[in-house]
């Protein structure tokens, strides 16, 4: 009896989440849009115009590209929202807010920003990331997608999934496939070269999927119907979490054994094992809503929200 009493105990205690707090605030000049990981450096777009640039292994900030100001709809000056932000190479991208409402793809080299794609496109992007350094992959408002050929400055493709508004996307590691999240539920696997659907992965969510992340072929999405999900994209398997509040954001480690989760009213992320299919960790102490998750390692992750300070997390 008290071998079974024990043995009970212990099972209990590895059902029971950690509670961490974060290890570092990282505060930016304005609020956190989106967050993206190259090489060690923390890339960081703010709706003050500005990619802030983060050495993650000296904890030091180590440049700073600062858009124009814009007219907003009533013709005053302000800042363009930095709405997506990416690096290769050499080359920054980000595409943030143009005049009066439209949108505008910058590519920032050798200490010079240029405007790629103008207001003229009538291109509602909202969301941008290189493919190679001379191809940029677009997610429209429209749910089109967009392969852009910088050097030809024209699209390749341009496609649309369905009549859903776009939410987000994400890119497998070399670039090929993409997945498209829109308010259906639905999301899209995609052939990144010729913007073919390559297959549909749904059923978990049936409203509005905030954002995804694709690693080592599994797909985690971020519901508004409260759940979290993550797809295998080589089977029909789907793992579904159930949360107590509208799903802002997820993102997968590197080799997709660990999904993290905004969960909760308090603004707190879910970490999930899913092998066991358990919740491991509680991370608490975000200021604001969660909008970008991010893991730099197995053990690390950063996140982002609607304020502008940056949490750095140790899952230990």
């Amino acid at each position: 009896m008290k071998r079974l009493i024990l043995l009970s105990l212990i099972f209990i205690n590895i059902l029971i989440a950690r509670d961490i707090s974060p290890i570092k605030e990282i505060q930016t000049k304005g609020n956190v849009m989106d967050l993206k990981i190259v090489n060690d450096i923390l890339y960081i777009g703010t709706d003050e115009g500005t990619l802030e640039t983060y050495n993650i292994k000296d904890d030091t900030f180590i440049e700073k590209i600062q858009l124009k100001k814009i007219h907003d709809f009533m013709g005053d000056f302000m800042n363009p929202k930095v709405y997506s932000v990416d690096v290769i190479g050499d080359k920054k991208l980000l595409l943030a807010q143009g005049e009066k409402g439209a949108r505008e793809l910058y590519i920032n080299e050798n200490n010079t920003t240029t405007k790629i794609i103008t207001n003229e496109a009538k291109l509602v992007m909202q969301k941008a990331r290189f493919i190679d350094k001379n191809r940029v992959f677009l997610g429209l408002l429209s749910n089109e997608i967009v392969l852009y050929d910088l050097k030809a400055k024209k699209p390749l493709y341009l496609f649309q999934l369905s009549q859903s508004k776009f939410s987000d996307f994400a890119l497998n590691e070399d670039k090929t496939q993409a997945v498209i999240s829109c308010e259906s539920g639905i999301n899209y696997l995609v052939d990144v070269k010729n913007g073919k659907v390559i297959k549909e992965l749904k059923g978990a969510n049936k409203d509005n999927v905030f954002k995804v992340d694709f690693k080592n072929g599994k797909v985690a999405t971020a519901g508004q119907d409260r759940k979290g999900a993550v797809y295998d994209i080589n089977n029909a398997n789907v793992q579904t979490f159930d949360a107590p509040f509208l799903v802002y954001a997820t993102a997968l480690s590197k080799d997709a054994k660990l999904v993290a989760f905004s969960f909760g009213t308090d603004n707190e992320i879910a970490v999930f094992n899913l092998k066991t299919n358990s919740k491991i960790f509680n991370l608490k102490g975000q200021k604001s809503t969660l909008n970008s998750i991010i893991f730099y390692d197995d053990d690390t992750l950063y996140s982002g929200s609607d304020d502008n300070y940056i949490m750095k997390w140790r899952l230990k």
